[in-house]
């Protein structure tokens, strides 16, 4: 559907670095796939590379690269290296955009490199005030601002461990997450903005700062006083129609702050305002903790909605290198880009979008709903930012396609240089709908990976055609495999995700577990020595790689594996399905001996499942794919249950349909919606 001509080659990140390992290590090969095998088969020779040639910075490298590479896990990483995260991140001082902030109403304000760099010294001397050490917890509960990602680089540069969430979760949501991980220090915002309407956050943070024992103190941003502000500061802004004085707004509104009305912070113990907690520092140099390769920088959560969220632990080192992989290699970052990815702070992708700065790119935030101003929000952003890279999620790509939007004819979107999607599978569809609707001339790029490993497995690259439904490539540096049951390697069929040598960003373990035995049981119980991600995925010939879905949401009828995005792929295409979800019901209930495919469908506003449309829906599926996908049951029901990140979750609408608990639904958008799936009629027969 699209190949990079000549000159993109020439010019991207990763033709520079190829040609640069050929001449360090003496290499003969001269194609992309043989650059691949060499990158997982030398894995030493690769991973130095990218730190010599990605520019890393540390106080100490060490001469050993790998110990104990036969090890999974077990490896250990450049060992003797001492380094700091957010020193990395923070090797620019210019006057150039380091964040760019909008909301729903759009532009809100921006901060420059050396602005960043001023305030993470200020809040790094407030923290280490308050008695902060290396290995400390410091968490968030804040939207998606420039002020969350100079609290992430304050604590990180100090060497606390970071860890953050979303303000639409409730307080047993947070607490789940928190509860386990004991932070010191909590910064949260008085509220946020959602769909045209401002939520208090105050109530919510008054609970959970009383739950949470070994809380020193909870540092308030006064956003929605902030917003406030800045609106007022825009508008008269526009009417002066001098843009001079606005390009860098974000320390005149934070000190305009100091005289704005405060919120009451009097029932939340230990708290203050952050313009009050920062007020008695001046900028200065940041004193950057030089800590192992290994030493935790995050710790991020599962989804927890069939039991309490998973603490993954990932250290510095690893997502460093990582992260400059991806931005460098992978997504072609150059410095003066402009990198948007669409997310929460509950996300991943949020860690992602704030590291943009490894690559000297200029990082595009956005927090709220994507749908304002008839669903073209972040697409006028694009426009006014002009963004080289936009990510988003597959999610977001078929509600628009839906809605009809065609913004190739509504925007401009002439910097776009990469499309990336994540979250879910992206359909054949929507790759038609993107190539014909939004860009032509772009590098659509699907990747799958994610929380567990801090980047991808299947990943964008610039060099790489694109092929309708298909992820572009491995992604480097990781020994990318597709197994059957038996552990057996697959080409061209269905199996098996796996990954069958060490690499720098698997996670340092799981918290609060000391004997490392949950940490092994989620990746590696399957096949000895050898990292199971749990998808159901192919490795195509052509070195592309398809994926159908979560191993453990695999349906399984008469004894034949179909991975749920091979249905949702077809019933997308059905102009009357909003959204479905597909499990697999134990059947009969009674004494089971198989399953059945059950496919629950949300219809468009008035619409009703008759049998012409179940007609439709099962002559779609079965002439698209094989008898075995077509649902023994169809079922309408008025929403599907989802995570906030937009992920459909399978495994609690299973549950709900086998009358098993489902009892942290903190992590759904709508957790109200599971009750529909319960002890439903039609399945009973």
């Amino acid at each position: 559907m699209w190949a990079p001509g000549q000159a993109l080659i020439e010019e991207a990140n990763v033709t520079a670095f190829a040609r640069q390992a050929i001449r360090r290590w003496k290499l003969g090969f001269n194609s992309y796939p043989e650059f691949y095998a060499w990158s997982v088969d030398h894995p030493e020779q690769f991973w130095e590379s990218v730190w010599d040639s990605c520019g890393v910075i540390a106080s100490k490298k060490g001469a050993r690269v790998l110990v104990d590479g036969e090890r999974m896990p077990g490896a250990k990483w450049f060992p003797e290296a001492r380094l700091n995260f957010a020193e990395n991140l923070l090797r620019r001082r210019d006057g150039a955009d380091a964040y760019v902030f909008w909301d729903e109403t759009g532009f809100r304000r921006r901060i420059s490199h050396g602005e960043l760099h001023a305030e993470v010294s200020r809040v790094a001397q407030a923290m280490r005030a308050e008695g902060l050490v290396a290995g400390d917890r410091v968490a968030a509960f804040i939207p998606n601002m420039p002020e969350t990602a100079v609290f992430a680089l304050a604590a990180i540069s100090i060497g606390a461990v970071w860890s953050s969430c979303s303000p639409d979760f409730g307080t047993d949501g947070v607490l789940d997450r928190f509860g386990q991980t004991g932070p010191k220090l909590l910064f949260c915002a008085d509220g946020y903005l959602y769909n045209g309407k401002a939520h208090d956050s105050l109530a919510r943070v008054q609970e959970i700062a009383a739950r949470l024992p070994g809380l020193r103190r909870v540092v308030v941003v006064p956003h929605l006083a902030l917003h406030s502000l800045q609106s007022a500061l825009n508008s008269s802004q526009s009417a002066l129609n001098s843009s001079q004085s606005a390009l860098h707004p974000f320390q005149s509104a934070l000190h305009s702050l100091q005289s704005t009305p405060q919120p009451d912070l009097s029932a939340i113990a230990n708290a203050r305002s952050y313009a009050d907690w920062v007020a008695p520092y001046a900028p200065g140099a940041i004193a950057y903790a030089q800590l192992p390769f290994d030493h935790p920088l995050y710790i991020l959560f599962t989804s927890g909605t069939t039991g309490k969220p998973k603490c993954i632990v990932h250290g510095a080192g690893g997502t460093l290198l990582a992260g400059l992989k991806t931005y460098k290699l992978q997504f072609d970052v150059r410095p003066r880009d402009r990198f948007f990815y669409y997310t929460t702070c509950n996300w991943v992708m949020w860690n992602l979008l704030f590291e943009g700065l490894l690559a000297e790119a200029s990082v595009m935030l956005y927090d709220g709903s994507p749908f304002v101003r008839d669903a073209a929000i972040l697409f006028d952003y694009c426009d006014a930012e002009r963004f080289t890279q936009f990510g988003t999620s597959a999610k977001f790509i078929d509600a628009i396609a839906k809605r009809g939007l065609k913004p190739a004819k509504t925007h401009s979107l002439a910097s776009v240089r990469t499309i990336i999607s994540t979250g879910s599978p992206l359909v054949p569809e929507s790759y038609d709908y993107v190539y014909r609707e939004i860009k032509r001339d772009v590098c659509l790029s699907s990747i799958s990976g994610g929380t567990d490993i801090m980047g991808c497995f299947a990943d964008a690259n610039p060099i790489l055609p694109v092929w309708r439904g298909e992820l572009q490539c491995r992604s480097l540096g990781m020994k990318v495999e597709v197994w059957d049951e038996d552990g057996r390697a697959l080409l061209g069929r269905k199996g098996e995700l796996v990954c069958t040598r060490p690499f720098p960003s698997m996670p340092v373990g799981f918290w609060n577990d000391a004997d490392g035995k949950r940490y092994h049981e989620a990746y590696f119980a399957r096949f000895p020595n050898v990292w199971c991600h749990g998808d159901y995925c192919e490795l195509t010939a052509r070195g592309t790689m398809i994926v159908y879905g979560r191993s453990d949401a695999t349906l399984n009828p008469g004894g034949v594996r179909i991975g749920t995005a091979e249905i949702y792929g077809q019933v997308e295409k059905i102009d009357a399905v909003e959204e479905s979800v597909a499990i697999g019901q134990l059947w009969p209930p009674e004494q089971p001996s198989d399953t059945r495919v059950v496919l629950f469908v949300k219809l468009r506003p008035g619409l009703v499942l008759d049998a012409e449309l179940e007609d439709r829906i099962r002559r779609q599926i079965r002439e698209h794919t094989t008898p075995r996908h077509v649902p023994a049951r169809i079922v309408q029901v008025s929403d599907i249950p989802r995570t906030k990140n937009g992920k459909v979750v399978e495994l609690a609408v299973k549950a709900m349909v086998h009358g098993m608990p489902v009892t942290h639904t903190d992590a759904l958008a709508n957790p109200e919606v599971l009750q529909l799936f319960r002890n439903l009629p039609e399945l009973a027969v």
